[in-house]
């Protein structure tokens, strides 16, 4: 037998006049004749921390069935797609967030678990998402991805005794060091897709050219001509996806009034909040197709945030309607807030499963968490936390669960997991008693 079929180095990137463009995992990346979890090309492990502030009204959330093919209430009812890669998770609490502030260090301690000092000199612990960087974030451009929507919240996620490091990020990289969330898109397309030595540089020459795949376009051309017909459409989509999202960014920002003088604005959101947030999106899993990175964070509002939903019909602001004070009519549009919140994450999970990764999707591959350090918002507790994975980790992972624990179960106890699953063997973790093995 004769094997002809040339292998692509899994790190081939599109090149042209300072731009690059990293390629998804292509077939022709695979050596002949080569099982691919024998190669450098097997897929690894994608891990995303999605993070959602004000908790969840826990009726709307829980499913009332223990086990496999439960029920998906009404804010986790967009997830019902995917349910032979949902996860819930129902009995965990995080008695590190419990302080007085009450939002100002609830963000930073999802991850770490570890109370922080009384200080404005941030000193917590490394969280889970850069223990995963460090151990399998290290050979991609960007050992970690963080993102939001918001820059900050209002009033109440910074603290006279905690400063706001813990308010605005749910990363830190050592106890002392939180990772600003980029809440700028523009910036994280050019840091992801950008040339130049500098942001002025990468700026500069963006404006002189009219699109990153139009630096890169006669390399794809090359490389398209020694591609199979699979392997073309995977390009082609993706360089597509690219362009596309930089189409939009270009035309959001030619609607950039910085330098008018305009009034104070009134309480409200900014246009296209939902837009924003599924571009945020859009771009982390770009980031996770082009092997720019595996592991990236989110935050979907900042804690407190006062953007008012509109664009569903609800006028309130999202951190005064999550203090309900258990109104009925409230709480209907607190859960409305929270399911369409679900419904654009859920818009990513679609994503993800259509993507083709080795020998499944990337959804196949990855493992996401999704949920909030708070519970019921008006009591401000953090227990029992909404919590849900999705994926199936290449295997790692059981999906179709709705597993519940006992009550105040450390959710330490399923960052332990998370580690083990993702190949970082962990026996403690912040506050952890052990580990939730049946994930």
């Amino acid at each position: 037998m004769f094997i002809t079929k040339k292998h692509l180095n899994r790190r081939t990137v599109l090149r042209g006049l300072g731009a690059s463009v990293g390629l998804p995992l292509l077939d022709a990346m695979i050596p002949a004749a080569t099982a691919l979890a024998a190669t450098a090309a097997a897929a690894k492990p994608r891990v995303g921390f999605i993070y959602f502030p004000h908790g969840a009204v826990m009726d709307k959330w829980t499913p009332k069935a223990d086990g496999a093919n439960f029920d998906c209430p009404d804010i986790i009812a967009s997830l019902k797609p995917y349910q032979k890669h949902l996860t819930v998770i129902t009995g965990l609490e995080n008695k590190s967030a419990i302080a007085a502030p009450v939002h100002a260090i609830t963000p930073g301690t999802w991850l770490s678990c570890v109370p922080p000092r009384i200080s404005h000199d941030p000193y917590g612990g490394v969280t889970l998402d850069q223990i995963a960087a460090q151990k399998i974030g290290q050979d991609t451009t960007m050992p970690s991805l963080e993102v939001a929507t918001e820059e900050r919240g209002g009033e109440g996620s910074c603290d006279r005794n905690y400063g706001c490091s813990y308010g605005k990020t749910i990363a830190f990289s050592t106890p002392s060091t939180p990772l600003p969330m980029e809440h700028n898109p523009r910036k994280v397309f050019q840091q992801m897709f950008g040339q130049g030595d500098t942001a002025q540089e990468r700026s500069a020459l963006l404006r002189e050219n009219a699109s990153i795949i139009d630096l890169v376009r006669t390399d794809a051309s090359d490389l398209s001509r020694t591609l199979g017909a699979r392997d073309k459409a995977l390009l082609s989509d993706y360089l597509d996806q690219v362009q596309e999202i930089q189409r939009r960014l270009e035309k959001m920002e030619h609607r950039d009034l910085s330098q008018m003088q305009l009034p104070d604005a009134p309480a409200g959101i900014p246009a296209a909040f939902d837009e924003h947030m599924h571009i945020m999106f859009e771009l982390m899993a770009l980031g996770f197709q082009a092997n720019l990175t595996r592991v990236a964070s989110m935050m979907m509002a900042a804690e407190v945030s006062n953007q008012p939903y509109t664009f569903i019909g609800i006028n309130d602001a999202f951190h005064p309607l999550s203090h309900h004070a258990n109104d009925p009519a409230k709480l209907v549009r607190l859960a409305k807030v929270q399911a369409f919140n679900t419904s654009v994450f859920a818009r990513f999970i679609k994503r993800l499963a259509e993507l083709p990764d080795g020998e499944g999707t990337m959804l196949d591959n990855s493992i996401i968490l999704f949920g909030s350090n708070m519970s019921n918002s008006n009591l401000h507790d953090h227990y029992p936390l909404p919590t849900a994975l999705l994926g199936l980790g290449g295997g790692r992972l059981k999906g179709n669960q709705h597993l519940r624990y006992p009550d105040r179960t450390p959710i330490a106890n399923l960052h332990v997991a998370l580690l083990n699953k993702i190949g970082i063997p962990t026996e403690k973790f912040g506050d952890s008693t052990g580990q939730l093995t049946e994930i």
